[in-house]
């Protein structure tokens, strides 16, 4: 551990920065986790995480019991801060950076001359420079010669739900500094638990690097899911048609399903598109590809309903992906809604959580069920999550109307 850093404190324990946390601790840091939530703070000091993630609560019950993890309602003095709050979008799709500028605001008055501040939330190009703008405000006297006295940083995450502990470890890191120097000092940080490598750029590299990541991705993925609006127009099986063209040496397309969720994917282009729409023509198009499936889907459920004369209906999977219990931004729940909006019955079956957040739970048309008790009140299946739990259960679907958005009950592709 390189001797500048002793004491590191993390703002914000959601997602990020919870194993965040637990990982330094783990690493030898002494960590002072600061959360405005105080149920957050309770359950973490018992050494339990507030939602579950492989190995998580492992990980923090070791770094608590050790004593090497705390948890407090605010930032605490150290050498190091990592701010990982939530930078969520508008609804006119702007992001909304006033967690992180409150974050900024309430590490500023403990900072001292050599320590480092990292920012890690997702972030638009320049973010990183106005959170060294604010420390200037707050704390003129840690400028000397124009030159701030505490190094200022912009690393991105890149974990994925059910692999963080793993992938928080193993992955590369892309580290940005406001200048070389701070990119250094952030990185000798990072050395010290990440066993992939760090690449150095500057600060506003990193925050684009972060965006362009999930923005190419979310392209993708609109790519799949306008061959799936071809095929299903077509009344041809689009996973077919895939399955075969990525057998050409150099196509790789992805897998259409209902829409896009989590809190990247769906979320991350709006951050470059809102700030520079003249640019991102093709980034736009995607997004509006991607939030136009599950539309595409509910129709669906209307044109079975009229041919079964029924309008109960059991929606397998609620999740932005499979074999998580994450809802975030799920089309699934989207679609969930839409259905209850128009009156249908609607049996939701989502393994991986015990209750419904409180947009589901409202409509009195939605209940959350197990898969026989869905099977027995509903007389249309929908597939809109690939869960491992449902993979083997297409035989228990008797004579229902199946509508199958994943693909994952889809027949083999006829070359195979």
């Amino acid at each position: 551990m390189p001797h500048e850093f002793k004491t590191v404190c993390v703002v914000g324990l959601g997602y990020i920065g919870l194993p965040t946390a637990a990982t330094l601790a783990s690493a030898g840091f002494a960590v002072k986790g600061a959360d405005v939530d105080p149920d957050i703070v309770d359950e973490l000091n018992e050494g339990r995480a507030h939602f579950p993630e492989p190995d998580l609560d492992m990980l923090v019950r070791g770094a608590v019991n050790s004593g090497r993890l705390e948890a407090l309602s605010e930032p605490q003095p150290a050498d190091a801060f990592v701010i990982t709050v939530p930078t969520p979008i508008r609804e006119d799709k702007s992001p909304d950076m006033s967690f992180v500028e409150a974050a900024t605001r309430s590490v500023a008055p403990i900072l001292e001359p050599g320590n480092l501040v990292i920012l890690e939330s997702t972030s638009p190009v320049g973010a990183t420079d106005n959170m060294a703008a604010i420390i200037r405000e707050v704390r003129p006297d840690l400028v000397e010669d124009d030159t701030l006295q505490v190094a200022v940083a912009y690393c991105p995450e890149r974990i994925l739900p059910g692999q963080m502990v793993r992938e928080l470890v193993q992955n590369d890191r892309i580290v940005g500094g406001l200048t070389a120097a701070d990119a250094e000092r952030a990185r000798d940080l990072y050395q010290s638990f990440v066993r992939g490598e760090i690449h150095l750029t500057d600060a506003k590299t990193a925050e684009l690097v972060k965006l362009i990541e999930n923005a190419y991705r979310d392209v993708n993925i609109a790519f799949a899911n306008e061959v799936a609006n071809i095929g299903e127009a077509h009344r041809l099986n689009p996973w077919e048609a895939i399955d075969l063209a990525n057998r050409h040496p150099r196509v790789n397309i992805l897998n259409p399903g209902p829409g896009v969720g989590g809190h990247c994917i769906a979320v991350d282009p709006w951050f470059l598109i809102s700030a520079d729409g003249e640019l991102t023509g093709l980034m736009a198009e995607a997004r509006r590809v991607n939030d136009g499936r599950p539309e595409t889907v509910i129709a669906k459920i209307r044109s079975a309903s009229a041919e079964r004369g029924s309008r109960k209906v059991a929606c397998l999977g609620l999740a932005f992906k499979p074999n998580v219990d994450d809802l975030r931004e799920s089309p699934a729940v989207d679609i969930a809604i839409g259905l209850a909006a128009e009156g249908f019955e609607v049996c939701a079956v989502e393994p991986h959580v015990n209750a419904l957040p409180e947009k589901l739970w409202r409509h009195d048309n939605i209940r959350l069920a197990g898969f026989d008790e869905a099977m027995a009140k509903s007389d249309i299946v929908v597939l809109l999550v690939g869960h491992k739990a449902f993979v083997k259960r297409k035989g228990d679907v008797g004579d229902k109307v199946v509508i199958d958005a994943v693909g994952l009950w889809r027949e083999p592709s006829r070359a195979a």
